[in-house]
């Protein structure tokens, strides 16, 4: 969950470092730290770090700060709270060794009981100091073997980079769950944990496999395993250039990416259609037709919003495919020792496709025999190498630590993929092209949306004043209630929780007052009636009621309209302007909107 970045060439180093940083600040910004060899006749490697934000390691750098290698790191904090002493690079008690690392080692308690009884003193907290002092105390000649050395001792999850006062023609790197990109340049190489700090210098990457070891010098790089084995590693070009990580005019990135929901979900579609069957293609499911036809249940595991936007899915494909299906968070599925049936699909949903705990269960998945598609945003990330196919989601980089367009899209792939399904099935030509023609009316829907987008800020001034908020849908406005609710909890820190409506009467309702704002989804479906209904028990208790629907709610105090598409899809929609009101409720009590406190976005630890 931290940001590592590093570099080996020509160039002043420590600006380098800083800049990319900043471009990795979303993934963790607790405190942050470089370290470099030190340029001039007494060589060695010189550190600066700093609790807080990067530009607090900014104004901390010493004049005289001038290498031409180094490895940098933003941290979320696990072991250890947030000070200049537990910040990254750790090093070892001669100072020859430093380390960044991202992951959780579990067993550095042990380790470092070893260790202090052979008289060693740690400087800080946390669990990577006790690599910097592996590393340091091991007799091997060459760094590398060094490195593996110390590695053999550890068990748990490591994205790392380490540098040597001894070895100044080098940067280490090993990947064992948190990822860890090597970005090949002219006469120059970088090392980072996200291809966001690499893109404006070069979008030729190589992504280590677990298990992976490189040794980065200015003029070439080599892989290879753990072991010692060499790997082949052809660099692959990335998509995005560096404009599409900048603010682009924005004042946010969440507002940049709330507003490109409309491009993203064209990105989605395009190419995909086919209009002659009423159909789509999604070639990398690798799922023919008659293993499609094979498939007994679709089980969906994601955590936090890509659980919610599989329990959305879920819903799809039993409405579309009619197949039996079912959305878990990925956190608990591999602990409860499930039973992997093989006629079930497994699909794994993550933004960055690197959450550990939904790539911890598509392993457990996949050692049991089971058929696993990821459904992923980041091209090349360790899901979409997992599993056994999928789908990716071409939303595009999203930097804000709050999940917007991303989910979106992956609830519109989860459209695809139901419609898919549902053709190969028992879904009609008709309902094929019913669906289709819904899935093209999104884009324009969404702008519409966001045209409105000044009305929703004026009513979150109406609400920013609560404590606590109450969340309702049914069927398939519970999901989306469930989203808004986790939006809304993230960005703005107001207490909020969400119910199936039909729910309110067996308990919820004792919440209810006038300081309890309700926000209600309300689609214009067979379920109108019922969920006017639960409006009249939160009126009759002198509740405050916000309603998204499709037409005006009396009941309601306020009303956000929005565009009606086709029934299976509208739950796209109903969630766009509650993106919006958490996003000015936030604004309005002035929350750090792109960062908020305590949460990092891709979550690489258990």
């Amino acid at each position: 969950m931290c940001g590592i970045v590093g570099y080996i060439g020509k160039r002043d180093v420590a600006p380098l470092l800083i800049e990319g940083l900043q471009r990795l600040e979303y993934r963790g910004y607790d405190s942050a730290g470089i370290a470099i060899h030190a340029k001039g006749t007494a060589g060695g490697l010189k550190t600066a770090k700093a609790k807080g934000r990067v530009r607090e390691l900014e104004s901390r750098l010493p004049k005289r700060f001038a290498g031409s290698t180094g490895i940098a790191h933003t941290r979320w904090a696990t072991h250890g709270a947030p000070t200049d002493e537990n910040a990254h690079p750790h090093q070892d008690t001669e100072g020859k060794v430093a380390v960044v690392h991202n992951g959780i080692i579990d067993n550095a308690a042990d380790v470092r009981a070893k260790l202090t009884a052979d008289g060693i003193v740690f400087a800080s907290e946390t669990d990577t100091e006790v690599l910097a002092h592996l590393i340091g105390r091991s007799t091997a000649e060459k760094l590398e073997e060094k490195v593996r050395e110390a590695l053999r001792h550890i068990e748990g999850t490591y994205g790392i980079a380490v540098l040597h006062a001894d070895f100044p023609d080098r940067i280490v790197v090993a990947r064992n769950g948190s990822p860890v990109v090597l970005g090949i340049g002219e006469h120059e190489m970088f090392v980072s944990s996200d291809v966001a700090a690499l893109v404006s210098h070069t979008r030729q990457v190589v992504t280590l496999d677990d298990g992976e070891m490189a040794t980065l010098k200015a003029d070439d790089y080599r892989t290879y395993t753990t072991e010692g084995s060499r790997t082949t590693s052809a660099p692959e070009t990335v998509e995005y250039a560096a404009e599409s990580y900048d603010l682009g005019g924005h004042d946010t990135y969440m507002h940049k990416e709330i507003s490109e929901q409309a491009d993203a979900v064209d990105r989605a579609l395009r190419g995909r259609i086919d209009d002659r069957f009423s159909t789509v293609h999604l070639g990398g499911l690798n799922l023919d037709a008659r293993a499609a036809r094979g498939v007994r249940r679709v089980k969906i595991l994601g955590c936090g919003t890509s659980y919610h936007a599989g329990q959305i899915g879920a819903q799809m494909i039993e409405e579309l495919a009619r197949i039996p299906s079912d959305a878990e968070p990925a956190s608990e599925f591999r602990y409860r020792n499930p039973v992997v049936d093989p006629d079930t699909l497994y699909v794994a949903v993550s933004q960055s496709g690197e959450t550990y705990d939904v790539l911890a269960a598509v392993q457990e998945l996949k050692r049991k025999g089971a058929r696993v598609l990821g459904l992923v945003n980041v091209v090349g990330s360790a899901i979409a190498r997992e599993t056994d196919g999928g789908i990716y989601v071409h939303a595009g980089p999203e930097v804000c630590v709050v999940s917007t367009k991303c989910f979106t899209n992956m609830v519109v792939s989860f459209a695809l993929l139901a419609l898919h399904l549902g053709r190969i099935r028992d879904l009609s030509v008709a309902d094929g092209k019913r669906i289709i023609e819904g899935l093209r009316k999104l884009p324009a829907q969404i702008d519409e949306i966001l045209k409105g987008e000044e009305d929703i800020k004026k009513l979150s001034a109406a609400y920013a004043d609560a404590k606590s908020m109450m969340f309702i849908g049914r069927v398939r406005g519970y999901p989306v209630a469930r989203e808004a609710s986790l939006k809304l909890k993230e960005v703005s820190y107001i207490h909020a929780e969400a119910y199936p409506a039909s729910e309110l009467k067996h308990g919820p309702l004792a919440l209810i007052e006038p300081a309890m704002p309700t926000v209600a989804i309300v689609p214009d479906d067979d379920l109108l009636e019922k969920n006017r209904a639960a409006l009249e028990e939160i009126k009759a208790r002198s509740g405050r009621i916000l309603a998204v629907a499709h037409q005006e709610q009396e009941k309601a105090d306020h009303t956000i309209l929005v565009p009606k598409n086709e029934p299976e899809l509208d739950p796209i929609l109903m969630g766009i302007p509650l993106q919006l009101l958490a996003y000015h409720t936030a604004l309005a009590l002035g929350r750090d909107i792109d960062k908020p406190r305590n949460l990092a976005k891709s979550v690489t630890v258990e």
